[in-house]
């Protein structure tokens, strides 16, 4: 059987007096099979067995949690050391195994026994706040005892045994204003009515302290700070009770005079105040408007001034707070007032028209240069300017009216005339002729007012149709009159015939109630191959004064028409029509006959286009004509290199041939054509003859033209021969050069030199 003995080494050189006294006083409580705090090489307990004769044969073994780590076991005689600190908080308990075995074979001697060492707790953890530093807000002018907050601390030891993790809160520096609940830790409030704008915030300093407050515990500190919020319970105050300003009378509505401000010592939304004009003499003249951003008031012309009309005003201005706290609304009017002065000052002012707009109205038969109407204009100034008058022409861009500078009669420039326009809109400046920036400018309406100027006439052109086959009084056609003029009493037109066709043996005419006419056949039986088409006609006349009128003619075409009188054909050729055809066969069957005819003529035309020589002998001269060839002939002493009867002509004898290419715009006499030359005549003879007929003939081509031939190509010897580029006249030019290049240009040579001989001589 085992035999434990376990002895508690109960003092340690960590621990302090205090700690050491409560640990005595606590010590019954202890088992001795549990454990408090063992140090390095501090003896716990003994180990053996029954077994165990004194001779050293036997050999204790210890494993398990923390066997040779933190437990260490004498293997002869069977004490056991804790080697390492013990900590609760860390591991509570320990399960261990001891066994004796033989020293020599170590063979087990006894089945191995199991027990449990328990780490008992002691107050070695004091308290500490996780979340601290805390921060708690409270209104101002709370009332006594109002929560602010709670705060908590923890403690590691253990809660169950003894009072280690027993905490009581206190306040070590935060009074008289906040107390604080010992167990639950819950701050409140302590004074009364705190004024946020005498102190806004308060740091307190709380403890929380273990063995239930007793001496010995430990304790833990964290701070709070409590930020009392505002209230609505300050009123606004104006720095100053009298404010003075001073603005001149031309300003612009709407400009800033100036701002009043009243303080509030609250602050955010319980500091916004509203600010009105209460009274004055100006109230009407000026605005206050609320700045939020600055929290003052702007004060806004709203109507022009007159310096010399009034000189200053007056006026009572109210700041009233726009949140109010029902709760400290027996703290008097959140309000207050003050009183602003303004004094305008004179300025230079532009001219002030009469009327802000004119309305003038005029004929339009009115005379040229007749007055329409009169604006007038004054300085508003002390000096009182003159004023001269001007329209802006670019508002009478026809220049249809003129104004007096001197006394702003407008009169008329043009003719109007109310169909072209009823309307014209013109602005008159008046300027002051002191300071001519000072102008001002002012909308004139003319109205164009209407005379009976215009005749009426067929609101559009009619064509009536007769059926052969209508009954007399039929209606053949009704036809409306328009008029350009516009009467007061609207229009209303009288229609008649001629005097000479009132007993008109075909038609009459009847006046209907809207203002038209209605068209009526006296007889039936009209043929249209005895008369196709009647003209009728009409007298038109308005009510004007004095009345105008014009005379309409009415075309009537008789037609024929079916049964029912719908109009089938109004042409005479109708009755040759073959019986059986309608209208649209026929004309389906001459588009088809057309269209064979123009792919006929379009085929002759091609073949003959196809067959035509390169020269019509009848009708073309060979004088015009270029024959190419693209070998070249051996020069002036080459007489096979080409036919001579090419530039023959032997059909030509009685005719000329103008080019194919070109349309003569000149008309000419046929000229009588050179008889046939036999083969060998002397060709020189021959082309300068046709030269001179060329040189002769208006109609001939070229008609002063003239070509320009600038590059002669590249290599070559002789360079450009134009002589419209070159630098130097005709007298100052040497040819003999042309006879070094070659037989080809010898005979050009030779006739220029006795070009330049002729012109010596």
């Amino acid at each position: 059987m085992w035999t434990l003995s376990c002895f508690l080494i109960l003092i340690s050189y960590y621990l302090s007096f205090p700690q050491f006294l409560a640990l005595l006083v606590y010590l019954p409580y202890y088992a001795l099979s549990y454990l408090w705090i063992f140090y390095p090489q501090y003896y716990l307990c003994l180990l053996h067995t029954d077994l165990d004769p004194g001779s050293k044969k036997i050999k204790y073994i210890l494993s398990g949690d923390g066997a040779g780590t933190i437990f260490q076991i004498n293997d002869v005689t069977g004490d056991i050391h804790a080697i390492k600190r013990l900590d609760r908080e860390e591991k509570a308990e320990y399960t261990l195994t001891a066994q004796a075995v033989d020293w020599e074979t170590s063979k087990p001697l006894e089945p191995p026994s199991e027990f449990i060492i328990k780490v008992q707790d002691i107050n070695d953890n004091a308290p500490e706040f996780l979340n601290g530093p805390y921060h708690a807000t409270v209104p101002e002018m709370s009332i006594l005892g109002t929560s602010v907050t709670n705060v908590t601390a923890t403690d590691a030891d253990d809660p169950v045994y003894g009072n280690s993790a027993k905490l009581v809160y206190s306040i070590l520096e935060g009074q008289p204003y906040f107390s604080i609940e010992p167990e639950t830790a819950i701050i409140k409030t302590a004074l009364p009515n705190m004024d946020r704008e005498a102190k806004e915030e308060y740091l307190v300093v709380i403890q929380a302290k273990d063995m239930g407050g007793h001496s010995g515990g430990l304790s833990g500190t964290t701070t709070l700070t409590v930020t009392l919020t505002d209230v609505n319970d300050n009123p606004p105050k104006f720095a100053q009770s009298l404010y003075h300003f001073s603005v001149p009378e031309d300003v612009v509505l709407g400009t800033a005079i100036g701002r009043v401000k009243a303080n509030d010592q609250d602050i955010g939304e319980n500091a916004q105040s509203s600010y009105d004009i209460i009274d004055g003499d100006g109230t009407t003249l000026f605005e206050i408007t609320s700045d939020a951003q600055a929290q003052d008031g702007i004060i806004r012309l709203r109507k022009p001034l007159d310096f010399e009309t009034k000189k200053s005003y007056t006026l009572k201005v109210e700041a009233a707070n726009v949140h109010i706290d029902p709760r400290f609304s027996g703290r008097g009017p959140f309000k207050d007032t003050a009183t602003v002065k303004i004094v305008v000052e004179d300025a230079d002012e532009p001219p002030v028209f009469s009327s802000p707009t004119y309305l003038l109205e005029v004929h339009e038969n009115a005379a040229l240069n007749s007055v329409i109407g009169q604006v007038t204009a004054r300085d508003p100034d002390i000096t009182s300017s003159p004023i001269r008058f001007s329209i802006d022409r670019h508002t009478d861009l026809e220049r249809q009216f003129n104004i007096n500078a001197d006394d702003g009669k407008i009169t008329l420039a043009t003719p109007l005339d109310r169909e072209l326009s009823v309307w014209h809109n013109i602005t008159i400046i008046a300027t002051e002729i002191r300071n001519h920036s000072q102008i001002s400018r002012v909308p004139v309406a003319i109205k164009v007012l209407d005379v009976n100027d215009n005749a009426p006439e067929f609101a559009s052109e009619y064509e009536a149709f007769l059926c052969e086959n209508g009954k007399p009084g039929q209606v053949i056609q009704t036809v409306s009159a328009m008029d350009k003029d516009d009467p007061k009493n609207g229009h209303y037109f009288l229609y008649s015939l001629l005097p000479e066709m009132v007993n008109n043996p075909n038609f009459t005419i009847r006046k209907n109630e809207d203002n038209s006419l209605s068209i009526l056949a006296k007889h039936n039986g009209f043929n249209r191959q005895k008369q196709e088409v009647y003209l009728l006609p009409i007298i038109i006349s308005d009510s004007g004064n004095p009345p105008l009128s014009s005379t309409s003619t009415l075309t009537i075409r008789v037609c024929g028409c079916s049964n029912d009188g719908v109009v089938q054909s109004c042409n005479v050729e109708a009755y040759v029509l073959p019986i059986g055809l309608s209208m649209g066969a026929l004309i389906a069957i001459l588009a088809c006959i057309i269209l064979l005819l123009v792919i006929v003529v379009l085929f002759v035309t091609l073949r003959r286009h196809k067959n035509e020589p390169l020269i019509i002998k009848d009708d073309e001269d060979v004088r015009e004509n270029i024959i190419r060839y693209d070998d070249e002939g051996g020069g002036e002493e080459d007489t096979e290199a080409f036919d001579i009867a090419t530039l023959q002509n032997p059909d030509g004898i009685n005719g000329f041939l103008p080019r194919k290419d070109i349309k003569p715009d000149l008309q000419f006499m046929p000229r009588q054509g050179l008889a046939p030359v036999p083969n060998g005549v002397d060709v020189d003879e021959f082309i300068n003859v046709r030269l001179h007929e060329a040189d002769n003939d208006p109609t001939a081509p070229p008609y002063d033209s003239i070509q320009i031939y600038g590059y002669e190509g590249r290599g070559s010897v002789a360079g450009s021969l134009s002589s419209l580029e070159s630098t130097t006249s005709d007298s100052d030019q040497n040819f003999d050069y042309l006879s070094d290049w070659g037989p080809r240009f010898k005979r050009l040579g030779e006739l220029y030199s006795v070009g330049e001989s002729d012109k010596e001589t």
